[in-house]
């Protein structure tokens, strides 16, 4: 498992949020993408993807706040919607919030084509959007 910096443009996500182009630059810092989850395969224990990102959910907060003396309102994460179903953040109550458009961050002539993923995002607090939007 592995956390790192937020996308900076993702319009799902931003639409979820809510926020404005000048709310995103000073605030998507208070977001982390899960970059990295494996299991391998011969790991057969009952439901532990769901298990394991409830666990994170509960105490990424603290963890970030000690390292990064700041707040993480909002986890993000993008599945390869052709490889994989996305099933454990669902199970663990992330929401789905759109896909992307196929396109990287590397791609400033629009003349890449990587694959499409969908983005579930999981708030941390109920009042994630009144602190991403300040």
């Amino acid at each position: 498992m592995l956390f790192g910096s937020a996308a900076w443009k993702c319009a799902s996500r931003d639409e979820f949020i809510g926020w404005d182009t000048g709310a995103r630059a000073s605030n998507v810092n208070l977001l982390t993408n899960n970059t990295r989850f494996l299991i391998l395969p011969w790991v057969e224990v009952p439901h532990l993807a769901s298990y394991v990102l409830s666990r994170i959910a509960r105490r990424i907060r603290s963890d970030w706040e000690g390292r990064y003396n700041h707040p993480v309102w909002m986890l993000e994460t993008f599945v390869e919607r052709d490889r994989f179903a996305g099933t454990c953040y669902r199970a663990a109550n992330w929401t789905w919030v759109g896909a992307t458009r196929g396109r990287s961050r590397n791609d400033a002539h629009l003349t890449m084509s990587v694959p499409v993923k969908d983005v579930y995002v999981y708030p941390l607090s109920s009042k994630f959007r009144e602190e991403l939007r300040a």
